[in-house]
This record gives structure tokens, C-alpha cells and sequence, in this order.
């Protein structure tokens, strides 16, 4: 069964004849759902390597090509729809709004589509490495100086779980704090929630100059923690993984406070929300109170 949003995806690649780059693809659908689209929150986008980029939009036509909507041609270079009669699917007011995108960008180049996002929208070129080879001196300088508003050299510990968050929304406030490097204390790096598994969490930190670490030394056992209830309960078990976990682990920790140290804006991550319920307040709590220590905590 198509989801909606996954619709809207098909009846945009068949707007535009059955075939676009996923560059374009990811700009088109960006353009949609900020100029033409009253529905803001079915798409999210974060700044990456060719500019906006939507995670979740990214995974659904991965799901349409595995279940033979869409097919990628030419090494994954092109999407290539597969039927059609999925614009018939929308409502009136949807057809009109892509109609509308239609007619506004769908004469444009590729790299004049990236340029007009990039010259209207300057917050998503910030990680491109497209943006200095299609953008004029004064366009990129505009660029440099958007993303110069969030460069922070202020020597910061954060912690932050992705609980209720989208991958989108998660990097974005990787980006806005400037960190430098995420740290993974989760003993199992896997999740099910999408995009918070290694492999496509570490991928999408490579392409936001972010680097990834992983810790599994200093995660604790997924099974302790299904009986927890209360804040007490939580405290218990902490104060217990301080005890043996941590006390065990210094040499890790001492690899951690370098990585600290030389990282200057780190973040520790794990799933919770609650900083006060993940393990990972205990491994910051026990950084603060090693020797020389020049940064500040901030859980976000």
C-alpha cells in the first residue's frame, strides 16, 4: 500500500515526464513544500553535501523502488518512474500546487535549480560542495556569511537523544550548536526508528562534516533497562553503571576526554529524551570531573 506522501512523490516525478536526477528530485520536492505546499511537516529537509536534502523523502523512494514504482538508471544517477496516473491520486488543491511548481522552475537546469535554492534559500547551501562551482563570488560570499552565524568556538560537552525526532530535525541541531563530533554511547549501535542505525547515522554525519564515533564500550545492556518506571528507578541503575561500567572503563574515558578535548564542540548520543533518563548524563557527569577540563555541559 502507497502512503500519501509517497504519492506526492510519484505524481511529482511524473509531472516532470517520468525522469529526474535525485538532485533535482530533492529540490523539486523542496520547493514544493516550502512555496507551494500547505502541508509543511510532510517533508523535512537538513543542509548536506548537495544542499537541502529530505531523509525521510530519500527512504520512501527506496521503499517505491523495491516495490516497483520507481527504478534507478545510469549507477543511480536517474529516477526513472514506473507507470503513471499517480498525479490522478491527489486532490484538486495538491495537483494545482504542483502544477503551479511546475510552471515556475520546470524550465530551469539543474544547476540553475540548485542555484535558485541555494540564492533564496542560503541556510541549505551551507554544507555544499556544490555551492562555490554554480554560485557568483557575491552569491557564495552571502553563503560563507550565513553559515559564519553558526560557527561557535566556545569549548562545549552536549548530550542529545533522537526520542521524538526525525533525523532532519536531529542534525539540524547538530549543525545549529556547531558540533564537530557526534559520539555514540550506545552499546548497540542499531535502532528502529530510521536513520538512527549506524550505518546511515554515521553516513549522514560524513556528509554534514560532522564526524561519527562509536563507543560501545560505554553503552549498558538494553535488558536492564526494561522494568525501569520511575526517575528512581533510573537513578538506580545509573548509580549501579557508575560503579561498575564507567569504573571499568577509564581507559575509554580517557579516549573520550580526547576526543573531547580535541573535538572542542562534541556531542554524546543515545535515544532518550530525558537526559537524566540515558547513561549518557553519567558518562558526561563523569567527564566534567576529570583533570584540566576546559569545556561546558549542555544537554540539548
Amino acid at each position: 500500500m502507497i502512503l500519501h506522501r509517497q504519492n506526492i512523490l510519484l505524481a511529482l516525478l511524473e509531472l516532470f515526464n517520468g525522469e529526474l536526477s535525485p538532485i533535482s528530485f530533492q529540490k523539486y520536492l523542496f520547493l514544493y513544500m516550502q512555496e507551494c505546499s500547505f502541508e509543511s511537516g510532510l517533508y523535512e529537509f537538513a543542509p548536506y553535501r548537495y544542499g537541502c536534502f529530505s531523509f525521510k523523502a530519500n527512504r520512501d523512494m527506496r521503499v517505491l523502488e523495491k516495490q516497483g514504482y520507481v527504478s534507478e538508471i545510469e549507477n543511480g544517477r536517474l529516477y526513472k518512474l514506473q507507470g503513471c496516473g499517480y498525479i490522478d491520486t491527489l486532490d484538486i488543491f495538491e495537483r494545482e500546487y504542483l502544477s503551479r511548481l511546475k510552471r515556475k522552475f520546470g524550465t530551469r537546469s539543474q544547476n540553475d535549480l540548485v542555484r535558485y535554492v541555494y540564492v533564496n534559500y542560503p541556510f541549505f547551501a551551507i554544507r555544499s560542495k556544490m555551492a562555490k562551482d554554480i554560485l557568483t563570488d557575491d552569491e557564495y560570499n552571502k553563503v560563507q556569511n550565513f553559515a559564519e552565524k553558526f560557527k561557535k568556538t566556545e569549548p562545549m560537552l552536549f548530550t542529545i537523544g533522537y526520542e521524538g525526532i526525525s533525523l532532519e530535525q536531529y542534525i539540524m541541531r547538530l549543525i545549529k550548536e556547531d558540533v564537530h563530533v557526534l559520539v555514540d554511547v550506545r552499546k548497540n549501535a542499531y535502532s528502529m526508528k530510521y536513520g538512527f542505525s549506524k550505518s546511515i547515522l554515521s553516513k549522514a554525519c560524513e556528509n554534514v562534516c560532522i564526524t561519527y564515533i562509536h563507543m560501545p564500550e560505554l553503552g549498558i545492556e538494553s535488558e536492564f533497562r526494561k522494568k525501569l518506571k520511575t526517575q528512581d528507578d533510573y537513578d538506580k541503575l545509573f548509580l549501579q553503571y557508575e560503579h561498575t561500567t564507567l569504573e571499568k572503563s577509564k581507559e575509554q574515558l580517557t579516549v573520550l576526554k580526547q576526543v573531547v578535548d580535541e573535538g572542542v564542540r562534541v556531542a554524546l548520543t543515545c535515544f532518550e529524551k530525558d537526559f537524566r533518563q540515558c547513561h549518557r548524563s553519567r558518562i558526561a557527569k563523569r567527564l566534567m570531573i576529570m583533570p584540566d577540563v576546559q569545556y561546558k555541559l549542555t544537554h540539548l
